[in-house]
């Protein structure tokens, strides 16, 4: 490793920093330039791709902002600091971010993501305490690295990327099977239902339950045999699991034991904020039992029996239709807060299609959803294995033939 050398990430990289239009007039926003904030790349894939909010060339002009290019990286600065993604196309980003881009001749924007992935916890260790812990620009003078020659970095990024692209085409196909579950439920039960098809309210057919009342004192730092406690962080905004959710875990105790969640449960945000509504009654189904612990305000959802309703994932892909998203969130409590009641949901009509049809278009669309459930442990697998490499490769005890 002789060939090795010491660098500040700073030595390697340009780093730029980020801005907010200094007005809120609508000229400025609803552009075709994605702005990016931590919330969009806040997952642990590789690349980022959409954003919530655009601007406008006006609104880039008038802003602190820079645009960063197909490949650059951004990386959250303030709160969740470290979070970081590389650019599949020239998107810009608010204060709280920085772009980071490789210098040519020194390394590769392949590498140096890499690289920042495996160096988080020295950037939060570097970071400094206000409100909010915050990276600066000082923290990347600071924060030593080891650097491979260029030939070795790109062999090395080679490996690496070679999983998460495995892992991106398997996200990217469960999302469309995913669509294509909600394609067949709305044609076979909404577009070709009938009158004579019966419908009943939830609670006939489906147990509800409420979480327990967990606090900030319950938590402990991770052991093995510790549950996760499933929050409303950790439902997807379209619905589904949360990749990379904030993560708290309590000890297991004989009176949480009601609370435990069991594979194939649904769940259930029941709390949303008044000016930002997007998980509000959005449902996602748990991927394996006895690891999370039901928190508060999330709703617990599973069949009493396969009398109506064949499985969960027939009453899940229901529960996940946009229409019917929107009909519950219609009968929320406003406040600062809005909220579901328990009864609002229990009292939330259920399509009970015809047996045959269950058995055949129901079983099409399960079977989407077991598909999916196989990605998810192949994906799981694949991050393993990337993340065990990831220092092995960039300390050098790993190396890349050349």
């Amino acid at each position: 490793m002789g060939e090795w050398k010491e660098f500040k990430i700073s030595d390697i990289a340009d780093v730029i920093g980020g801005g907010t239009p200094k007005t809120t007039l609508p000229e400025y926003w609803n552009g075709n330039i994605p702005w990016l904030s931590v919330v969009d790349f806040n997952t642990g894939r590789k690349y980022v791709s959409n954003t919530e909010k655009t601007i406008t060339n006006l609104g880039l002009e008038k802003s602190s902002t820079k645009l960063l290019q197909k490949n650059d990286i951004i990386i959250s600065a303030r709160g969740t600091v470290g979070a970081l993604a590389m650019l599949d196309k020239p998107m810009t980003f608010n204060q709280s971010c920085y772009g980071l881009r490789a210098k040519e001749n020194v390394s590769i924007n392949d590498y140096l993501f890499y690289l920042l992935k495996n160096t988080v916890k020295q950037l939060q260790q570097v970071s400094y305490g206000a409100v909010f812990d915050t990276i600066t620009r000082n923290t990347f003078d600071e924060t030593d690295i080891l650097l491979p020659p260029l030939e070795e970095q790109k062999a090395i990024a080679e490996v690496l990327s070679s999983l998460d692209y495995k892992i991106d085409l398997l996200h990217r196909q469960n999302k469309t099977l995913e669509a294509l579950a909600q394609t067949l439920f709305r044609q076979w039960f909404i577009e070709e239902a009938t009158d004579e098809w019966e419908t009943c309210k939830l609670s006939d057919i489906a147990v509800m339950q409420n979480g327990f009342s967990f606090s900030s004192k319950h938590y402990i730092p991770y052991e093995k045999e510790h549950l996760e406690v499933l929050k409303m962080g950790h439902i997807e905004r379209g619905g589904g699991l949360k990749l990379n959710p904030k993560k708290d875990f309590v000890p297991r105790e004989e009176k949480l034991e009601k609370w435990i969640l069991n594979k194939n449960d649904i769940v259930m945000a029941m709390t949303d904020m008044k000016d930002n509504v997007v998980i509000l009654g959005v449902p996602a189904i748990i991927d394996k039992s006895d690891k999370y612990v039901l928190n508060q305000r999330v709703a617990r959802i599973y069949l009493k029996s396969d009398e109506k309703l064949l499985n969960n994932y027939l009453l899940y892909v229901q529960l996940k239709d946009p229409d019917f998203i929107a009909l519950l969130q219609s009968k929320a409590n406003s406040g600062v807060q809005v909220n579901l009641s328990t009864q609002s949901i229990k009292d939330s009509e259920i399509i009970i299609p015809p047996m045959g049809i269950q058995k055949t278009i129901g079983k099409d669309i399960t079977d989407l959803y077991l598909k999916k459930e196989n990605n998810d442990v192949q994906i799981k697998t694949l991050e393993n294995m990337r993340d065990t490499l990831l220092p092995k490769l960039m300390s050098g005890e790993v190396r890349v033939k050349l």
